[in-house]
């Protein structure tokens, strides 16, 4: 009875995360409408920001209770979720064309960012230091990317917006889908832990599958919308600069909070990240993400799941 319970709470937490994402983006999204900001600064800052706000929930819960590898392992799975799932099904609804910014600046900056982590990694622990100097990049990332949203703001014509939803419903939409989305991580964090130990999987398995895939539902779901009405900027942006915000502000702020100890199986699913990251730029930078990259993706993430499930269970070894 107390399992059935937690699995209840556990699904309720996870509608509150992506109502509450809804919610957020909503909101901040007809602000920046109002403020004239590109579609792909958006995409990289506010609806980036807000579909990450769930993994920064989760992260947090989880650093201050001391479950490391939900942690690692939900920043990293979420990462491998967005680059496969969320891009793969987005482009496989219809061809996602790929802005010159973030060819230029964004994906390679992610990259990096992800080679770094590696490299942290590889040292079994990441320490106070190590996440401050994540934050550190991470507001160098998001300077660079409002000084060029107020520069393209600035040679914006000063025609009226149009009409949209009041002032005061986007502040109560950006407030409560905040709310929802703290409320929601700390359900999902402690109801996921119980039934992990219940079902004998590891504190890094649910990090990296139940957790992750549930935090990337908003980033999934945002995307898909955005792609749908041809706003394939919002779409593309909405995916680096998660991942981004992912790896930056919500592992380094964890991190500063509360050291991580490190497991040899993050360190693995780290570099696979790395890989898919390196694969993902001949489509990327080809400035076109087709059906059939997608397809792949999407294949390539089924295969992925069932590694990480089997090394979980002892059917492959690290």
């Amino acid at each position: 009875m107390q399992l059935l319970l937690n699995a209840v709470l556990l699904i309720a937490g996870f509608v509150l995360l992506i109502k509450g994402a809804d919610a957020f983006v909503d909101g901040a999204s007809e602000v920046s409408r109002r403020l004239k900001i590109p579609p792909v600064i958006v995409g990289l800052t506010i609806v980036a920001f807000g579909t990450s706000l769930p993994e920064f929930a989760v992260s947090l819960s989880a650093a201050f209770s001391g479950s490391n590898g939900i942690a690692a392992g939900n920043v990293v799975g979420s990462n491998i979720f967005n680059s496969l799932i969320v891009v793969g099904f987005s482009a496989m609804f219809v061809r996602l064309p790929v802005s010159s910014s973030i060819i230029k600046k964004d994906y390679p900056f992610m990259a990096a960012i992800t080679l770094v982590l590696l490299c942290v990694f590889f040292d079994g622990s990441m320490s106070r230091a190590n996440g401050l100097i994540l934050v550190v990049f991470f507001i160098f990332f998001l300077t660079y990317t409002v000084r060029g949203a107020l520069k393209a703001r600035s040679g914006a014509n000063d025609e009226p917006s149009g009409e949209g939803i009041s002032t005061l419903k986007c502040l109560l939409s950006i407030v409560l889908g905040a709310a929802g989305i703290i409320v929601g991580g700390d359900m999902v964090v402690d109801n996921a832990s119980v039934l992990a130990v219940a079902l004998g999987m590891s504190d890094t398995l649910v990090g990296l599958t139940i957790v992750s895939v549930g935090t990337s539902l908003p980033e999934l779901v945002t995307s898909l919308v955005a792609a749908k009405k041809g706003e394939n900027d919002i779409s593309i942006g909405n995916v680096v600069g998660s991942n981004i915000f992912n790896i930056c502000f919500v592992l380094g702020l964890s991190t500063s909070i509360h050291p991580i100890n490190i497991s040899p199986e993050i360190v693995i699913d780290t570099a696979i990240l790395l890989a898919i990251t390196v694969l993902m730029a001949i489509p990327v930078f080809r400035k076109k993400i087709g059906r059939i990259d997608g397809g792949a993706m999407v294949l390539a993430y089924a295969a992925y799941l069932a590694y990480i499930i089997m090394r979980n269970y002892g059917v492959m070894t690290v």
